[in-house]
């Protein structure tokens, strides 16, 4: 019974994303707990302005050396050897996993004799006393890449033999980790015992993935082969993707560091009304997104253009249809959202006021955001992270003073939108870079189909048609979730937090309520492929299948 749990694979698409979504959506629901309890406990000032930095510095180093190496180059080379040699597979498997050990502690450990000076990098407007903790906080977080890069590869692993089941529970052990950390370390060891949550949280995400990687087939072996080919494969391909998360993060870092310019807690709002707003791209988007990718990449692998395509275009339109209406009503019930969860204890009117206000501005870009990791992984799966970098380099260029310009008109929330902005801007490009290799191509591989049966370039005239009934339907939902709103301010205690998850509870449901009957009349055939993944039946069966 629990070889079966650790080891049964999502055999659909549309499966696998449904089980990388429940898994997101209790993640997220406890990362939301997490952050109430966080702004209850030191409110949107000095403390959590502290957590926050600090925190910056590790998470980069996990995004460039971890992410790097595995969302563009290990899955893709990984499943090409699965499909021809399994002895070849797992020396591959144990040549990255200690290599990325190695390679993280030698870094962590350089980073930790160097963190007086990066905490200065990350908040110089910090007093001398903020960044002292700042340091302390720091150190004791380098020990979380180490267990997060470990886990990235076991995870790896595990999408490519699609037991995504186990690996969706390791950011559900990571929130958990923090909350015993906000709960119970922080009253023996202080705002260090956020910290020590924190690596914790990273410990247990690694231990989780460990049985299923055994289960699929894995054992640890002493190998450091640089020779070997895959390795050289995967080492080709992560420098252009180690810049452009590189990239990721020096954005997000300037933000932070625009933000300690700003009002006193600014660093705090932004990242919690970030931390909201990632709540349905983590549910909706990065689900679909993850539970694709290994599909790409072996039609990728296979030269097979037109299942490319396809799987590219309806995942793509499975984001649009979940995250526009998510946009929508985060933007309409956006107080009661952040009242119901940050509204307690030392988190004040003026807090709330401004993280709502910071909430309605990412909402902008939640579609563009979503998207964008779609479109990245549709490059990784060609194997090509030159371009997704170079045109990241292009739209940090754009977000950056833009953001830093609405920043001065309109404080933290300009951050947000300003960030909203740029997603988009970098969503525009990266469409038109694929939609070019894709037609590239297509032209190339012309006499291994008949031309009726080539689609045309990434889709687009579905893409678009739904786009644009989606759009309306979402705009329609927003309108219906506004109506209830008003009509319900008279007949509940929004002064109390119950009375406003009631008030913002029944408006969300009349808005959703009101998009699903748009989308059925608008005969959407994302509709039938959402209930389809929800409720297996054998509505959109190829794609399913797929």
């Amino acid at each position: 019974m629990i070889k079966s749990f650790f080891n049964s694979p999502s055999r659909t698409i549309a499966a696998a994303a449904v089980v990388l979504g429940a898994a997101s959506l209790i993640s997220r629901l406890l990362g939301l707990f997490r952050d109430r309890i966080l702004a209850g406990r030191f409110g949107a000032g000095d403390e959590l302005d502290i957590y926050y930095a600090a925190f910056r510095i590790p998470d980069m180093v996990y995004s460039l050396l971890v992410l790097g190496a595995v969302s563009a180059g290990f899955i893709p080379v990984f499943i090409n050897y699965l499909q021809k040699d399994k002895k070849q597979t797992w020396s591959l498997a144990n040549s990255v996993l200690n290599l990325m050990a190695l390679s993280l502690i030698v870094v962590c450990a350089l980073l930790i004799v160097l963190a007086p000076w990066l905490a200065k990098l990350v908040a110089p407007g910090f007093s001398s006393e903020k960044l002292s903790l700042t340091v302390q906080l720091t150190r004791v977080m380098f020990l979380s890449p180490f267990f997060l890069g470990l886990s990235a590869v076991f995870g790896g692993i595990l999408q490519s033999f699609r037991r995504f089941l186990v690996y969706s529970l390791g950011p559900i052990m990571y929130n958990l980790g923090i909350i015993f950390g906000t709960l119970v370390l922080v009253d023996y060891f202080g705002l260090l015992g956020l910290a020590y949550g924190v690596v914790l949280g990273a410990f247990f995400h690694m231990l989780i993935q460990i049985p299923p990687a055994h289960f699929c087939g894995f054992r640890w072996r002493p190998v450091f082969d640089f020779r070997f080919s895959g390795v050289r494969r995967i080492f080709k391909l992560m420098p252009p993707r180690i810049l452009s998360l590189a990239l990721s993060q020096i954005n997000f870092w300037l933000m932070t560091v625009f933000a300690s310019f700003l009002a006193v807690g600014s660093i705090a709002v932004y990242n919690l009304a970030y931390n909201i707003w990632s709540f349905p791209l983590g549910v909706f988007g990065i689900s679909f997104v993850l539970a694709a990718f290994p599909k790409l990449s072996q039609t990728a692998q296979k030269k097979n253009i037109i299942g490319f395509v396809k799987t590219f275009s309806l995942t793509l339109r499975q984001i649009l249809f979940l995250t526009l209406p998510s946009a929508a009503l985060f933007i309409v019930l956006r107080e009661e959202i952040v009242r119901v969860i940050l509204g307690v204890g030392r988190f004040s009117w003026p807090d709330t006021l401004l993280t709502f206000q910071t909430l309605a501005y990412f909402s902008i870009g939640l579609f563009a955001e979503a998207l964008i990791l779609l479109f990245l992984r549709g490059f990784f799966a060609w194997e090509d992270t030159k371009t997704p970098f170079l045109i990241g380099l292009l739209a940090m260029a754009f977000r950056l003073p833009v953001a830093w310009f609405l920043a001065q008109k309109m404080g933290v929330s300009g951050l947000a939108l300003g960030f909203s902005f740029g997603s988009i801007f970098y969503l525009i490009l990266l469409f038109i870079a694929l939609r070019r290799k894709i037609a590239k191509k297509l032209r190339s591989f012309a006499p291994q189909f008949m031309k009726s049966e080539a689609p045309k370039n990434l889709d687009e005239k579905n893409i678009f048609l739904s786009g644009g009934k989606m759009i309306l339907a979402s705009g329609l939902a927003a309108l219906a979730a506004y109506l209830s709103l008003q009509y319900l301010a008279s007949l509940v205690d929004t002064a109390t937090g119950l009375g406003l998850l009631f008030q913002g509870g029944l408006a969300g449901l009349f808005g959703l309520l009101i998009y699903l009957l748009c989308a059925w009349l608008f005969r959407l055939t994302e509709l039938k492929l959402f209930l389809t993944s929800l409720f297996g039946r054998s509505l959109g069966k190829k794609y399913l299948e797929g």
